[in-house]
């Protein structure tokens, strides 16, 4: 924790939305006898994404950063958040009475466990809504408040009582991931996950999180950004099955689908009564890193819980020889949609007024026109400069900039289609470039290649991967703020796991790399007020070869877009280095080239010439 918090701290923004909703908040805590409230950033799927109904620290803060936990007593107010979001936070909070408080660093997520069990006094009781807190966090928190004598109180919902118009649950019907481009149906996908429960000696399985529900029924929906997903708790016994949705969601011909599959609906609301109508004696498998405490308290003390990862979570992380040819197809659309944006950028610059609205607005459409997509992925990064240095930057009306003088300019988005989830960054310069940025994006090129060229053993902890990309990063002395690599999703949230390049996270077994995999490589570097450097390419784990210490594994890069070389500094690359590049736009240029208009192909040729 970087900041040292007051107890004394001014309470301000007295006139700001966020005041009264706080003043609100307050008094129903004063009512519940409650010294404290923790608000995380989650809903009762531990979504990444927060559905408008679950919104709840972004409704009372003004900050509407991802991730994010906000901690009200009756004289303070601090949102945690670590370092992507620190300039944006002290933006968005300012004159709500509300601190940032800085976390630095993966390690300390829980910071704000450690602040209130210092804060309070033994006798006084902290809320939070149990049915959104993380079983793993909430063990963390009550063990660290019981060592107080502090109470943790989980079955009060106080923006129930203070948010008066808060959205109802999404409402939008859910449809069918084709059969054709799932590759596996729902059959198959019950018996796999059935199989691990009999391994575990469990009768039940519950799930709460909405890809592995989404990926199981070959179902997807609209109710959460970016992420193809819909609210939904599913319960697996070892002959039944049931979804718990809401009413109206599921059309009758795929009710009628999923019943001859062997999956029943029930109201959305029943799920937590299904727990507790477990019979005795059974066994449920539950993964405590993606269920929440509520749901695990329903559970009756008679059945017996066995902890253990989804395996859905594992099964859907190796995508099948199928799903991987179709991601192929899908990089070479997105890469054609890339192509076309970049040869309309480069020939309207300085002739167009263009801002970090209109990247996002041009490179959507251009996405749109492939066959497949269905929508972004996630929220376009276009960070001009300074706002580069923002991991998180997200422009917006009231503030963006123009795109013009001379500097970096720094674009991460991604697409969802039916065959595929993709996710890019590049960084292109506009106008003139300094010695400074140029050195910067090299070494960040540098380090993107390393990782993509790595050869591993099957099996390695993927946190242990994230150095190898550091290296030339740490040799430069810099770093960054961000893991170097998440899984994603086919057709289904932009990060999954169960693998995550980052040395913070870590390294479990269940993190373990595995052939079929699809991983982000996305080193950066951002200088506050100046500029960022990001560049980002999706990876496929493969098979490659095995010896007598055992199997390995190599990437294969997935994305199809040009890294500008205009960036480089040649000399600063090794021949090796820049062997891979150019052979890299060597593939770019002949895969992309066949499914763009002259415009774009012309671009496309200038801009994968070998170096």
């Amino acid at each position: 924790m970087n900041d040292r918090l007051s107890h004394d701290a001014p309470l301000g923004g007295a006139h700001t939305p966020s005041a009264g909703r706080l003043a609100r908040l307050r008094e129903a805590m004063a009512a519940a006898g409650l010294a404290a409230y923790v608000v995380p950033s989650s809903d009762p799927h531990l979504s990444e994404y927060l559905p408008k109904r679950w919104q709840a620290r972004q409704w009372l803060s003004g900050f509407t950063g991802s991730a994010g936990t906000l901690v009200v007593t009756a004289d303070f107010a601090g949102v945690w958040a670590d370092s992507r979001y620190w300039v944006q936070a002290q933006a968005e909070l300012a004159g709500t009475g509300i601190e940032l408080v800085k976390m630095a660093g993966g390690a300390q997520t829980q910071a704000h466990v450690e602040w209130l069990a210092n804060r309070l006094t033994a006798g006084e009781r902290v809320g939070v809504d149990g049915a959104v807190l993380g079983l793993a966090a909430a063990r963390t928190l009550r063990d660290a408040l019981e060592a107080r004598s502090i109470a943790l109180v989980t079955d009060r919902d106080l923006l129930d009582t203070v948010w008066s118009d808060r959205p109802a649950l999404p409402a939008s019907p859910v449809y069918e991931h084709a059969l054709t481009h799932a590759c596996a149906g729902r059959s198959e996908k019950l018996s796999l996950v059935r199989a691990a429960m009999r391994e575990c000696a469990a009768q039940w399985h519950w799930i709460s999180t909405l890809d592995d529900v989404a990926w199981l029924t070959n179902l997807r929906g609209a109710d959460v950004n970016f992420n193809p997903v819909f609210v939904a708790h599913m319960l697996v016994g070892l002959d039944e099955a049931t979804l718990f949705v809401g009413a109206g969601k599921v059309p009758a011909d795929i009710a009628a689908a999923l019943d001859r599959d062997g999956i029943r609906i029930a109201p959305y609301e029943h799920a937590r009564a299904a727990l507790a109508a477990l019979p005795a004696g059974s066994t449920l498998l539950i993964d405590p890193r993606r269920v929440t405490f509520g749901s695990r308290e329903a559970v009756p003390g008679t059945v017996k819980i066995v902890e253990a990862v989804n395996p859905s979570t594992f099964a859907k992380s190796r995508k099948t020889g199928a799903q991987a040819e179709h991601v192929r197809w899908t990089m070479e659309q997105d890469g054609a949609a890339l192509a076309e944006f970049f040869a309309w950028f480069e020939g309207a610059l300085g002739r167009e007024t263009i801002t970090e609205l209109t990247i996002d607005e041009r490179l959507t459409a251009e996405r749109a026109r492939r066959p497949g997509f269905v929508s972004p992925s996630f929220a376009t990064i276009a960070g001009f400069n300074a706002n580069g240095a923002m991991p998180h930057y997200r422009a917006t009306p009231a503030e963006h900039a123009r795109i013009e003088g001379d500097g970096l300019l720094l674009i991460d988005s991604g697409g969802q289609y039916v065959t595929g989830t993709t996710d890019i960054t590049r960084v292109v310069p506009v106008g003139a470039t300094t010695e400074a940025q140029r050195r910067d994006f090299t070494i960040v090129l540098k380090g993107m290649i390393a990782l993509s060229r790595a050869r591993f053993p099957r099996g390695i902890r993927s946190p242990m991967l994230d150095a190898i990309a550091r290296a030339p990063v740490w040799e430069a002395g810099f770093d960054y703020g961000h893991g170097t690599g998440h899984g994603v999703g086919y057709f289904l949230n932009v990060h999954e796991g169960p693998q995550v390049i980052a040395h913070y996270a870590q390294p479990e077994p269940h993190t373990a790399m595995e052939a079929g995999m699809i991983t982000s490589v996305e080193p950066g570097v951002y200088r506050p007020g100046r500029w960022g450097v990001r560049i980002e390419n999706l990876v496929l784990s493969r098979a490659d070869g095995e010896t007598e210490f055992g199997a390995f594994l190599a990437f294969e890069t997935l994305t199809l877009c040009p890294i500008d070389t205009r960036c480089v500094m040649v000399p600063l690359l090794r021949d090796d280095e820049r062997a891979w590049l150019n052979a890299y736009h060597e593939t770019v240029r002949a895969r992309v080239s066949p499914l763009v208009g002259a415009n774009a192909k012309a671009w496309l040729d200038a801009r994968t010439q070998p170096i």
